[in-house]
């Protein structure tokens, strides 16, 4: 193996001809080209993705009001695991997860959800969760949203209802 460096050396580098100048240009070429297609692919694997998360009353009712259009796609879930036949959403929002990092609350009259996105998995989401009524803090928990299913967390008893904590990548 020939070295090719100093002062010294300079006589067994070998000489730029047209061919190993081609060479060169290929070679940088081809760098050039994978790092502009690895730019441009990271923006779309990491496309924003909006979580809806709520803060659900679940309890039996008679004659129950008819589920919320946000929990159509899991109303079969909740019914089976629960064992509730009504759910109303007492506070929801919705935030566009761009980095991973957000953090955004969910509040209704006397409960507040504070989700603290701690960054991005392959498969989701890991959340830091505070869920507290009023100013006391009921719940400290963290816990990873799926991009496939949602992440639901039975809360406090509240009067004749449950309250769930409801998470759900849209």
């Amino acid at each position: 193996m020939q070295r090719c460096c100093g002062p010294r050396d300079y006589k067994v580098c070998p000489p730029i001809t047209p061919r190993n100048n081609l060479l060169m240009h290929r070679s940088l070429a081809v760098v050039t080209f994978a790092l502009l297609l690895t730019i441009g692919v990271m923006p779309a694997s990491q496309a924003a993705e909006t979580v809806w998360s709520g803060l659900v009353m679940a309890d039996n009712a008679t004659n129950p009001q008819p589920v919320p259009s946000e929990l159509t796609r899991i109303e079969g879930l909740l019914k089976k695991f629960f064992g509730y036949n009504q759910f109303r959403v007492i506070g929801q929002s919705q935030k566009k997860l761009k980095t991973g990092q957000e953090d955004w609350l969910a509040t209704s009259k006397f409960f507040g959800l504070h989700v603290d996105a701690r960054g991005e998995t392959q498969g989701g989401y890991v959340l830091d969760l505070k869920l507290y009524k009023e100013k006391e803090l009921l719940l400290e928990t963290e816990t990873k949203l799926s991009k496939r299913s949602p992440l639901v967390i039975k809360g406090p008893q509240v009067g004749g209802g449950q309250l769930l904590l409801v998470l759900v990548v849209q």
